[in-house]
């Protein structure tokens, strides 16, 4: 470790405040009544009812979402038998990436006991605590015998992550190896160097998996493990002794398949490599420094196929790929075990999901690259948010298919997307547009058809049946950076390409262009042009002529250039001036509406109204009942000047023009989020609880919450959403996800449905 690196983790640690964990409550308690539940005499409730069924205890307290993880600190990282009070860091580690990676709270629980015996009846004794245990860097031999015994008492998981979350990564990891190699599990050899926990746990998961004993040879400081040998034996050392002559590492190495380092660094030399069968396949897992470098085996066997422990270097094999999303899956099934089956459910989801494309979330936290199936991607990504979808649902179906649930998961469909909600927090409020667009989807335009984050979120689109994509772009453009990228959508089947330099409509699409435009200065050349070089252009014409039913542009180049095409091409409703910018900001603490955030600097009452009422509208459609409030530094009267007569005119105005509107104002934002606060100044207010539409009174107000909530709040955003145009049409800010493409998308679909249901109303 770096002296800089040294200093920036204590700083982490210390700052600002110490440690990385806190406890917050999960009800608020606020006033007499709040306590009365939470503790005496209403808890009494909740007591009761776990006596009559103990099931319960899941449903009335947070056991059921509740893991410890334990250690007695002998055999900690890489720092080896530092004691519990030394270790606690790491455990709490643990604990957040429990919390960050699956939603599981955990508490960290530090032993200071050496004996095995009084760490099997202390840690038995906490299981009316867990719902699950997660054993932690407990040196071995002690810690299988630990494991074994804790499993046979309790009823609940106790999983040692150092043996089998190591194990449940590298078999998958050797399942993907063998798929590039072209070789089977039944016939590989396979050499291991080091026989502690993890080590031998990997042996056993692999040999479920179908690899053969006798094609194991395992290396420890004391030689090969044979049969007879007394030195460092131990009984589960014993399980992969074998009859053999082979005594070095030099002597097991010819001819194997698979070299496995759980060891320690220097432990593989080249002239080794190169004994081995071709393409040799090395899992050099000692950390921070390998049993041998992946340069190091890549100059004696370019065609090698290399996993480390390292994240520096390709196939990172890191237990946060698996123990998180293994208990939720356990967790939400109420699981009294983790068996084989969990453990193999979990090795295919974790190897199958590796051959599917990189998210984007991936591809930003690993520097933009590209990442497909084959040497250098073997095994998933830890920041891949797919494997919070995949992993728990696997886990879940194998407990219970094996008998080891005891809270079945009844719909499986709705399970998916309650851990899609937890990756993505937009799921429950995009829910209701999802479900419209996939029932009934529409043509899409999108301008930037050649934008990565297009490409890539056309593929989701594709996957899940939202929209039928079409790309503006140059089609030997998009198809390569689709091949980089490794999607596999169809181009001309599901995706549809509209070349600008080879459009067949192209004298239909100028011609138009100039009658719209003839008028203001756009002479029949310049129509030329422009349609041949402005993408937002040409896909407004498109969903304009009907040969889209909705368009999204604005992932590249300056909001305000889109949104000047929009206005002339797409063309205003014949109920308002302008058009108007909600954006959709979800929090913790639930969703929110705020407008105009990109369009009118300074709009009047009359704009203000008409912004409001068309932003009920947009509520509406995500299944909630509009309560909105006019947002002004005056609280109900309380200044008067021009700002705050505005926002007064404007509620009188959607009052008299909008009576379907609930709305209240002008007020402070506090007052409009809090009926505490509001009943105070003003009891009379038309409507309770928060505000979910908050009208700003001018564009400077509107983007400057929007961009600090949406930071300060760690806010997920959906939008700009463009309300008042004739067409269903859509510009999108130039920092837009992914994510935030598809959920676009799915808004734009609905536009669409909801535009033709209008027309053939009349």
């Amino acid at each position: 470790m770096t002296d800089e690196l040294r200093e920036a983790s204590l700083d982490y640690h210390r700052f600002p405040k110490p440690g990385k964990m806190e406890i917050v409550a999960t009800k608020k308690m606020v006033n007499q009544r709040d306590l009365a539940l939470a503790y005496s005499p209403g808890v009494a409730a909740a007591c009761e009812e776990i006596v009559r069924d103990p099931n319960e205890v899941a449903n009335l307290t947070s056991r059921g979402n509740l893991v410890g993880v334990i250690t007695n600190g002998t055999a900690v990282l890489g720092l080896g038998a530092i004691g519990p009070l030394a270790a606690k860091p790491v455990m709490e580690g643990k604990a957040v990436l429990f919390k960050k990676f699956a939603g599981v709270d955990v508490f960290d629980i530090e032993l200071n006991l050496s004996d095995p015996e009084q760490i099997i009846e202390t840690v038995a004794a906490m299981e009316p605590t867990f719902g699950g245990i997660n054993l932690e860097d407990i040196k071995s031999p002690e810690c299988f015998e630990i494991e074994r015994r804790l499993r046979e008492r309790m009823k609940i998981p106790v999983f040692h992550d150092d043996q089998h979350g190591t194990a449940i990564v590298v078999a998958a990891a050797v399942r993907n190896g063998l798929r590039v190699a072209g070789k089977n599990i039944e016939e590989v050899r396979l050499v291991c160097t080091g026989a502690g926990a993890a080590a031998l746990a990997c042996l056993n998961l692999l040999v479920s998996m179908g690899l053969k004993k006798e094609n194991i040879r395992v290396v420890d400081r004391d030689g090969v493990v044979y049969k007879g040998r007394k030195a460092d034996m131990d009984p589960y050392k014993e399980a992969y002794a074998v009859e053999t002559d082979e005594r070095t590492l030099d002597d097991v190495i010819k001819g194997a398949d698979i070299f496995m380092g759980l060891s320690g660094p220097g432990v593989l030399k080249q002239h080794q490599v190169k004994e081995m069968a071709s393409p040799p396949f090395i899992l050099a897992l000692a950390n921070p420094t390998p049993e041998i470098t992946p340069e190091e085996v890549l100059e004696v066997a370019p065609d090698a196929i290399i996993a480390t422990g390292r994240s520096d270097y390709p196939n990172q094999v890191n237990n946060v790929l698996c123990f998180p999303f293994l208990f939720r899956g356990a967790l939400d099934v109420g699981a009294t075990t983790i068996n084989e089956e969990m453990k193999i459910a979990c090795v295919e989801a974790l190897s199958d999901l590796a051959m599917k494309e990189a998210s984007d979330q991936v591809q930003a936290a690993y520097g933009g690259q590209a990442l497909h199936f084959g040497r250098e991607y073997l095994i998933p990504k830890p920041f891949d948010p797919r494997l919070m979808t995949e992993l728990p649902m696997k886990v879940a179906k194998a407990a219970m298919d094996s008998g080891v649930a005891t809270r079945p998961i009844q719909d499986f469909h709705e399970y998916r997307r309650t851990l899609r909600m937890f990756v993505f927090r937009s799921g429950l409020v995009m829910k209701p547009v999802f479900e419209r667009a996939i029932a009934n989807p529409q043509r899409v335009v999108f301008a930037e058809g050649e934008a990565t984050r297009v490409l890539q979120a056309v593929q989701v689109l594709v996957d899940d049946g939202i929209c039928k994509p079409i790309l503006i772009g140059r089609p030997e453009v998009i198809a390569e950076k689709a091949r980089n990228l490794g999607l596999r959508f169809k181009l001309g089947e599901e995706v549809k390409v509209v070349n600008m330099n080879d459009n067949p409509n192209f004298e239909r699409d100028w011609q138009h262009y100039h009658e719209i435009e003839g008028r203001n200065g756009v002479s029949p050349a310049f129509a030329r042009g422009v349609v041949r070089t402005r993408s937002t252009v040409l896909a407004a014409l498109l969903t304009r002529q009907g040969d889209a039913d909705a368009m999204i542009c604005g992932v590249e180049g300056a909001y305000i250039q889109h949104l000047k095409y929009l206005r002339s091409i797409i063309g205003m409703r014949a109920d308002t001036t302008d058009c108007s910018a909600i954006t959709m900001l979800i929090l913790s603490k639930g969703t929110f509406f705020l407008t105009d955030t990109h369009v009118t600097p300074d709009p009047t009452p009359k704009q203000i109204a008409k912004k409001t009422a068309m932003a009920a509208d947009v509520v509406r459609r995500f299944g909630m009942a509009p309560k909105a409030a006019l947002l002004s530094h005056s609280n109900f009267g309380s200044r008067d000047n021009v700002f705050s007569r505005k926002m007064k005119e404007a509620r009188r105005i959607l009052h008299e023009q909008y009576p379907g509107v609930v709305v209240e104002g002008e007020m402070h934002a506090d007052s409009a989020l809090s009926d505490e606060i509001r009943d105070k100044i003003f009891p009379h207010s038309r409507f309770k609880g928060a505000a979910n539409l908050l009208v700003m009174p001018s564009l400077d107000s509107a983007n400057i919450a929007y961009n600090m909530v949406k930071m300060l709040g760690d806010a997920v955003p959906v939008g700009p959403m463009l309300t008042g145009l004739k067409y269903p049409a859509h510009a999108v800010s130039d920092s837009i996800t992914v994510r935030g493409i598809v959920n676009m998308s799915a808004v734009a679909v609905v536009d669409a449905l909801d535009w033709k249901a209008a027309q053939e109303a009349g």
